[in-house]
């Protein structure tokens, strides 16, 4: 059967909560550092490192061009997000409503943040998308737990990398910045270690349910497509 026609019965509940942990990622949690048994680091880091993991099973069992529209679909939502925190952050509050600081407070991302976040995003997922693909290649479809760490490695070093200069150098002071980062991205790729158990489990399952297990042999790699 052509795969550009195949319909499959978990991928877009895969992108719905790929895209749901993402916005929720990115929206609560973001600029709040908190520190936690000794360890300072971003709240919404607790939970982004998961949409690493949808995207490691999107990658492995349905192929990078797949995978690459779910990357454009949540970097659509992360427009919209945005776009919409700033339209209802705008509009002038009704006279006695007393939110507006409140609403400021927890929606009002700058947009250094926000440009800081799309930018990390794109260029991490894609990042973590590609380098699994390839290494799916070169093991043979072998030792899936490499592929899945060693793309989490790469691609969340892209992301930290850009995102936390971008977003808070000269904001932060220089030290906060490289504690935050540095303990983020080790948070990140241990949560991907933890959690390969799991991986495992579940990218076996939509495997068989899908009757699917992609190689991207032929793919044409470049992010700017929506090709499948």
């Amino acid at each position: 059967m052509n795969a550009q026609r195949r319909v499959y019965k978990y991928y877009d509940l895969i992108m719905a909560i790929f895209v749901t942990v993402l916005l929720c990622s990115n929206l609560i949690g973001v600029s709040k550092v908190v520190t936690v048994a000794g360890l300072t680091f971003g709240g919404g880091n607790l939970f982004f490192p998961i949409s690493y993991l949808f995207g490691d099973v999107l990658t492995e069992v349905y192929g990078y061009a797949r995978s690459r529209r779910v990357v454009w679909a949540g970097f659509g939502a992360l427009v919209f997000s945005a776009f919409m925190s700033w339209v209802v952050i705008t509009l002038p509050p009704a006279p006695g409503y007393t939110g507006q600081a409140a609403i400021e407070q927890v929606f009002g991302s700058t947009p250094r943040i926000v440009a800081a976040s799309m930018v990390a995003y794109f260029a991490g997922e894609f990042t973590n998308s590609f380098v699994l693909a390839k290494l799916k290649i070169l093991t043979r479809g072998k030792f899936l737990w490499i592929r899945t760490i060693g793309s989490t490695i790469c691609g969340e070093a892209i992301d930290t990398t850009i995102f936390y200069p971008l977003a808070f150098l000269g904001i932060w002071n220089t030290q906060m910045l490289v504690t935050v980062a540095v303990t983020n991205y080790c948070l990140k790729v241990m949560w991907e270690v933890v959690a390969t158990p799991l991986t495992y489990r579940v990218v076996a399952a939509i495997k068989r349910a899908e009757s699917e297990d992609y190689y991207d042999y032929r793919t044409n790699f470049t992010p700017f497509s929506l090709k499948v």
